[in-house]
């Protein structure tokens, strides 16, 4: 039970590698708060984690859901000892096809709701506290058609390496679990057809050295252990776990 007793919250928890985090967090004995837009499959995603979990929905990139979600922290566990700031989001847009609106969207879910979350959270994480912040492999390699995306989380990689200046009288580490290609409903629904998929899927596997996409619990797996004690010397880090395809 390596999370006993600690308190977490998880953002874009209603699916995919949030959930994951979500049961991971409960199981090892975390009470976990969990986040999403979405109402009903935020209720789903609770019911699968069970007695531990509280879902608050909310968007991350506005900031009196923030607000509201901290309150009910507040109230009900009265401190915080993990913040996975996992929600994010991107679609496809070729530069000369990039709007303002593709643009502004990106950013304010995956850089300002990020940084928002996790500002939003310091009066109540103790000191001693773990921060892990969601990135990609895409902040690392290039990917037609997905450069804002790329950016978004290049942003996160800078956010951590300055935040632990920030945070270290507090002793609070931050780092970034950067995910590789991950079957989860996010990435799948990038395509618009399934030609588009079958087309993703192979250019995908065929630049992963372990042949495969990655299942979100052993995204999950990571992200127990940077929340962890087992981790407690590890800060500032970029944690790949993308089957080495960010490596080659």
């Amino acid at each position: 039970m390596r999370l006993q007793g600690k308190i977490a919250v998880v953002t874009g928890a209603n699916s995919g590698i949030g959930l994951a985090t979500a049961k991971r967090f409960a199981e090892e004995g975390a009470r976990v708060f969990m986040t999403g837009r979405r109402r009903e499959q935020l209720d789903a995603a609770v019911s699968e984690v069970g007695a531990n979990a509280r879902g608050v929905q909310g968007d991350i990139a506005n900031l009196g859901d923030l607000d509201h979600l901290y309150d009910i922290v507040k109230a009900e566990a009265g401190h915080l000892d993990i913040v996975f700031a996992n929600a994010g989001g991107g679609e496809f847009a070729p530069l000369g096809a990039i709007t303002e609106e593709h643009y502004d969207r990106t950013f304010a879910i995956n850089v300002k709701g990020t940084l928002f979350t996790v500002q939003k959270a310091l009066p109540l994480l103790k000191d001693g506290g773990s921060v892990i912040l969601t990135g990609s492999t895409a902040a690392s390699t290039g990917i037609p058609a997905f450069s804002v995306y790329g950016a978004t989380k290049a942003a996160i990689r800078s956010f951590a390496r300055n935040w632990i200046l920030d945070l270290a009288p507090r002793g609070i580490r931050v780092n970034v679990l950067a995910p590789g290609a991950t079957s989860t409903p996010g990435w799948h629904d990038l395509a618009t057809s399934e030609d588009m998929k079958k087309e993703m899927m192979r250019l995908t596997l065929a630049g992963i050295p372990l042949g495969r996409m990655g299942d979100p619990r052993e995204i999950a797996n990571a992200a127990l252990f940077l929340a962890s004690d087992e981790s407690s010397f590890v800060n500032g880090c970029e944690l790949f776990a993308d089957g080495g395809s960010a490596q080659i």
